[in-house]
């Protein structure tokens, strides 16, 4: 019987001061910080495997490679090359997500491996890699878990806006000049706000500071997917969406493509806010947005129930890995 045989590794700690240090550092991190958050790429492995769970599909889990019979469909999510470190098996190969950053790092990975799936979450990210790995590629969205992020059964909300900052690049320039004007631009419209950094709040504070919000800001270059900005609209809470366009990695450059389309907010539609280019467009933007707010056009979570459930995203999941074996290792 074909086995599911499921592959999260993560990135693997290497000493940086001294010989021996990154066992140590771990141990110290959690003493500081308590129980780690799961990074991006783990919660894609673990919203999966509850969309599998609640599907009934059964699996294994980073099973040694060794260990894979023949008749098994194999599916490694991670992050960097080591992933695949140690895989002689000719069983075909469904990866993606984490690898690598760019295809340019690794273009020799589906010759290198029986890699006859490459996935990415969206669109944009699929037209980076295609020119690399062909029809190896695929577009795969994780689902957001709809029963843990529902609305919020207030009746009164505490803040008009939550303002969500995951601005990564450039914020020697980003911050005073949009920034802190968008903010100014929400105080002098008599609107209350809340700010939350990317990466820098405690498990749980998320999800507690949307249920007092009507509405969210998103500031974020680019995603891939968005789970945060889904998980927001799961929660029946709209967003108003900086979407600049194209890429804003430095190392765009590195990878020979200066300009890169792309997008914040890949699963969007007109029931889960709007979007805003620039500062001058984020000011024309605000009162309409307000105006669609208030007169309750948006239905954002209604978006997620029919595009991004964990359910139906596993099922996706499952369809592209059964099809990878049936295409066969040279693919």
């Amino acid at each position: 019987m074909s086995r599911l045989c499921l592959y999260f590794i993560g990135e693997p700690e290497r000493d940086r001061w001294v010989p021996g240090d990154r066992f140590v550092r771990p141990l110290i991190r959690r003493l500081v910080r308590g129980k780690p958050r799961p990074g991006g790429i783990e919660k894609v492995f673990l919203n999966l495997r509850l969309g599998l769970d609640r599907l009934g599909v059964p699996y294994e889990v980073n099973l040694p490679f060794r260990q894979i019979r023949p008749e098994d469909r194999v599916a490694i999510l991670g992050r960097g090359r080591h992933c695949l470190d140690g895989y002689t098996k000719s069983n075909p190969i469904v990866a993606g997500i984490g690898l690598m950053t760019d295809p340019s790092e690794w273009p020799t990975l589906c010759t290198d491996f029986p890699v006859v799936r490459y996935l990415q979450h969206s669109q944009w990210c699929d037209a980076v890699y295609r020119p690399y790995f062909g029809e190896r590629c695929a577009i795969w969205p994780v689902g957001i878990d709809t029963e843990e992020w529902q609305p919020s059964n207030r009746t009164s909300k505490e803040y008009d806006f939550l303002l969500y900052d995951k601005v990564r690049w450039e914020r020697e320039s980003l911050g005073p000049n949009f920034i802190e004007p968008i903010k100014a631009t929400l105080t002098r419209s008599g609107l209350s706000w809340v700010e939350m950094r990317y990466g820098k709040y405690a498990p749980g504070e998320f999800r507690q500071t949307l249920h007092r919000s009507r509405a969210m800001i998103f500031l974020c270059e680019h995603e891939s997917q968005g789970i945060a900005a889904q998980e927001c609209l799961s929660s029946g809470v709209p967003l108003l969406a900086w979407d600049a366009g194209f890429v804003g990695d430095p190392a765009r450059f590195t990878w020979g493509r200066p300009v890169i389309p792309a997008t914040s907010v890949p699963y969007f539609d007109e029931r889960c806010g709007m979007k805003f280019r620039d500062l001058a467009e984020f000011k024309k933007q605000l009162p309409a947005f307000l105006t669609a707010l208030r007169d309750g056009r948006f239905s954002p979570r209604d978006y997620i129930l029919e595009n991004l459930t964990v359910e139906k995203c596993a099922q996706h999941f499952l369809d592209i890995v059964n099809s990878a074996q049936r295409s066969g290792p040279t693919a």
